[in-house]
């Protein structure tokens, strides 16, 4: 599932509206693919799915499988229009070339008469993202093309939304009006919360054991991937060898056996790595964390912000927050849920640790409360979508949501 427009399209449907998602039969992000192309209905959002290639990490496959996607949408289009007769179409994806496939929809509704609004959302900035990330240079052909796509969609849609906080000055200088603009950025669900369900007995009684031995617990749960700078946080857990800290990293990721074999040489005997729970345990885990830790490495395109999903979780458990990421926003600092430190420095982690741990019990659970207030008010989807809702300014019934 990619969530975000399942949790948005959820919320508009129990609003009394119509939702079509049209997505692609295999993405990377998906744990379980679609059994196959067709119709879906998942929660009263009616799916469509297209078949497309699968593919393997970021070649020629995937760039096969994006193409295949957009022309077989672009063929569906007519079709979208006229029997859907969306009032907003959202194209809504981490590439940009959706925004014409999104924009001819939108066109073929115009001319029957429905005046059919274009919505660009944007997750990552791309081509800024490969540039930036993946060493890709400007003048590549993908680039170039992700590169027409994003200034076509700022020039033609009649909405923007995007997700990261501080995208402003570099959309306006590819030509977008800023008065399109507006941030809606990621959340939770807080149903998911109400529902939560327990923790295996022997898992809890492992927490139970370290606590018994008066070790504190400092917790990340999520990819250990290199985005995640885990490393950071063994160098960390290297100089606090001597504090009664237990360094418990759960969940799994293509970096997780080189850093628990790293964890081996160091002699790291603080540090445990733990198999991943399933999702509606996760706030059952987080609740037996005494400090949570979030890191990224240290990454310029941070620059126009951030809104970890992790992080909103560990708000809504109410635990207090260590990050290490320089960003252009600080949710944490902003929340007051925690504290921030630079990235890629073991030594400001340990330190940041220690601070967390000098204050007393009640005023980390006051920053956890903080935290929770904080999303509960910003950050859970009911709230979100409400507010997609309103600065797209929708006046019938249907949305026509593309995600991928």
């Amino acid at each position: 599932m990619e969530y975000r427009p399942f949790y948005l399209a959820r919320e508009w449907v129990r609003a009394g509206h119509t939702v079509q998602i049209v997505a692609a039969t295999y993405s990377h992000v998906r744990a379980v693919q679609p059994d196959g192309a067709g119709d879906e209905s998942i929660d009263g959002i009616a799916y469509r799915w297209l078949a497309t290639p699968a593919y393997h990490g970021n070649g020629v496959g995937r760039a096969r499988n994006i193409a295949t996607f957009l022309a077989r949408l672009w063929r569906l289009a007519p079709a979208l229009a006229t029997n859907f007769k969306p009032d907003v179409v959202i194209a809504s994806s981490t590439y940009p070339m959706d925004i014409w496939v999104a924009h001819r929809i939108a066109k073929l509704t115009r001319r029957q008469g429905t005046p059919s609004r274009l919505v660009f959302e944007v997750h990552d900035l791309w081509p800024l993202s490969p540039i930036e990330l993946g060493g890709m240079s400007q003048h590549h052909p993908f680039i170039m093309l992700c590169q027409a796509a994003e200034n076509d969609a700022y020039r033609h849609a009649d909405v923007v939304v995007s997700m990261l906080p501080m995208v402003a000055q570099h959309m306006q200088s590819h030509g977008l009006d800023l008065h399109k603009l507006h941030i809606v950025p990621n959340g939770v669900d807080p149903g998911e919360w109400e529902l939560a369900e327990p923790l295996p007995p022997e898992l809890v009684a492992q927490f139970a054991a370290w606590q018994n031995q008066g070790e504190k617990i400092v917790g990340y749960a999520g990819s250990h991937g290199v985005a995640n700078a885990l490393d950071d946080l063994l160098d960390a857990a290297r100089l606090m060898r001597d504090d009664k800290l237990r360094f418990v990293l759960v969940g799994t990721g293509p970096e997780k056996e080189r850093l628990r074999q790293r964890a081996r040489n160091m002699g790291l005997d603080n540090v445990s790595f733990l198999a991943p729970v399933c999702k509606a345990q996760i706030p059952a885990l987080l609740k037996l964390f005494d400090i949570a830790y979030l890191g990224l490495q240290d990454q310029p395109l941070f620059r126009f912000g951030i809104a970890p999903n992790k992080l909103m979780d560990y708000m809504m458990a109410e635990r207090p927050v260590l990050m290490a990421i320089r960003a252009g926003n600080d949710p944490v600092a902003e929340s007051g849920c925690g504290i921030s430190v630079p990235p890629a420095d073991p030594q400001a982690i340990a330190q940041g640790l220690r601070r967390l741990l000098a204050l007393d019990a009640a005023t980390r659970a006051r920053m956890g409360a903080l935290g929770r207030q904080f999303v509960l008010e910003n950050h859970v989807y009911p709230v979100l979508a409400q507010r997609f809702l309103a600065v797209v300014s929708i006046a019938g019934t249907a949305i026509d949501y593309r995600a991928r």
